[in-house]
């Protein structure tokens, strides 16, 4: 029996949740005009008695799956996980969902961040305690600039898996299996690491309960306390500009709590002491995700509880497959990724299978386009979206779109990176609607992968800190230098607000 609890303090009250079974007869947006009512394809009611459940998915056909020579070991490291405690917690989720209904009306702003993949050779409590400051220093950023909430989400604790856009690689003319991610095989090129290994679902479930661990304990024991803000700084950091930029904010928001105390607030409350911060993936490995799939005994609701949060990827959002049924089900936030091959009238239905009742929080759509198509794309799936009076997030990914090979080395521009995030925001204020957040793949180690940027890493420095299992990911002074660009756009988006009103 899973009991709902908490991992933060001072959240608001938590959103009820809605039964776990949803017809899929009557998967029509209620909350809109008749006019603009939305209705789903006959062909996605699947299932004869018309329920869902943890493994209803397996009906449907499942993308991205591995194939395990050992059955038997890879049912018995199923089952060994399903025995284990969840991950997370009901009212955890419940409470991210309202921090997301606040984003959706630009009340709050989201800031999803972490490892392309996470790696088991990589893992360290001060990778976790470096990627986690540095987010803590990009909200800081944040808000202090943009005035509004920072909800913290990080690609850590579970973000393993990755889909392939092909089954195999080749390299010198030997062709293996594709590499997966770590909690399915190795990244090493021989024939006995790429076999798929039921041992590492195990692993991967132990090593993100201890990064979950330390994560909760830095969020509630001090670490993240406002009082610390000058300590975050990374020391590779301390002379960069924007180092010197991100210590200016502290010491304003050090004179900041002194005026508070002055005036008689607490400093040691847990507004100052204490921050929310919640984990999320990719969900792309559906048996492991169905094995922590728990009923929550205070809503007997079904609840993905290896994280808070799960994104469906641009390869696997088929409205008639395995995982968009696994998601529709559980009652976690949850989000989708579109590119520009999205059409509007597609993105309507999916959202409207994905989020039947409209619930605000529910829903983000997480946009990975690249800037020129972002402009020209996204208008149209917005106006699709509001013409049938639909409830999301809107989130933009600038790394996926913008993908490249220099010298032998996925890579990815700064330039084109901040280039996306300024078409989504242009996007938005064209459209008077809400940016509400962005998701990025990023490092707090000073790592080369990302060219350009205030750190100044060229073609040349590639191979220097390469060291990503996969997808290129900014370092920590590229982070923090976008997050600066990313406050001024949302304090611009707050002077438009205020002379419009």
């Amino acid at each position: 029996m899973m009991m709902s609890q908490k991992l933060t303090i001072g959240g608001r009250p938590a959103l009820s949740a809605r039964p776990a079974s949803v017809s899929r007869t009557t998967l029509s947006v209620k909350a809109v005009a008749s006019q603009n009512r939305v209705e789903i394809p006959a062909q996605l009611t699947t299932n004869p008695a018309d329920s869902w459940g943890p493994s209803s998915w397996r009906a449907l056909p499942a993308q991205q799956q591995p194939t395990y020579p050992n059955a038997t070991a890879h049912q018995e490291a199923l089952a060994e996980i399903s025995r284990m405690p969840p991950l997370i917690f009901a009212g955890e989720c419940r409470t991210l969902q309202s921090r997301l209904a606040m984003a959706a009306t630009g009340d709050a702003f989201l800031l999803f961040g972490g490892d392309c993949a996470e790696a088991f050779s990589q893992f360290s409590a001060n990778r976790i305690r470096d990627t986690y400051r540095v987010l803590l220093q990009m909200s800081v950023v944040l808000a202090f600039g943009g005035g509004v909430p920072i909800v913290k989400l990080g690609r850590i604790a579970g973000q393993f898996a990755k889909p392939r856009s092909a089954n195999t690689e080749t390299i010198n003319g030997v062709t293996l299996p594709a590499y997966r991610g770590d909690i399915i095989n190795g990244p090493e090129f021989t024939e006995t690491s790429r076999i798929p290994d039921p041992y590492r679902l195990v692993k991967a479930y132990n090593q993100s309960a201890a990064t979950l661990n330390l994560l909760r304990g830095f969020s509630s024991g001090g670490y993240a306390g406002l009082d610390r803000v000058n300590a975050w700084n990374l020391d590779f950091m301390s002379n960069s500009d924007e180092g010197k930029q991100y210590m200016d904010i502290a010491k304003r928001v050090d004179e900041a709590i002194q005026f508070m105390t002055a005036c008689g607030v607490d400093p040691k409350s847990a507004a100052f002491r204490e921050t929310e911060f919640y984990t999320c993936h990719e969900c792309l490995l559906l048996e492991y995700e169905e094995a922590l799939t728990r009923l929550d005994s205070t809503t007997d609701a079904w609840y993905d509880c290896s994280a808070h949060f799960l994104w469906c990827g641009e390869r696997t959002r088929q409205l008639d497959h395995a995982h968009v049924e696994f998601l529709r089900g559980v009652r976690n936030p949850i989000g989708v990724k579109v590119s520009d091959k999205m059409e509007p009238a597609e993105i309507v239905s999916l959202v409207a299978t994905l989020n039947p009742t409209n619930e605000a929080g529910r829903l983000a759509i997480i946009v990975r386009m690249g800037p020129a198509k972002v402009r020209t794309a996204l208008p149209a799936l917005i106006k699709a979206i509001n013409d049938a009076g639909l409830s999301v997030t809107w989130v933009c990914d600038p790394m996926h779109g913008n993908t490249e090979s220099v010298a032998g080395y996925k890579t990815r521009r700064y330039e084109n990176i901040r280039a996306e995030i300024e078409a989504f925001f242009d996007v938005h204020e064209q459209m008077n609607t809400v940016p509400g957040g962005v998701h990025l793949e990023m490092t707090g180690d000073n790592v080369t992968e990302c060219i350009g940027g205030g750190a100044s890493v060229s073609e040349a420095d590639l191979n220097s800190r390469y060291h990503t299992h996969c997808d290129p990911r900014l370092n920590a002074e590229q982070s923090l230098e976008l997050s600066f660009y990313l406050a001024g756009r949302l304090r611009q988006r707050r002077e438009t607000m205020s002379k419009r009103a």
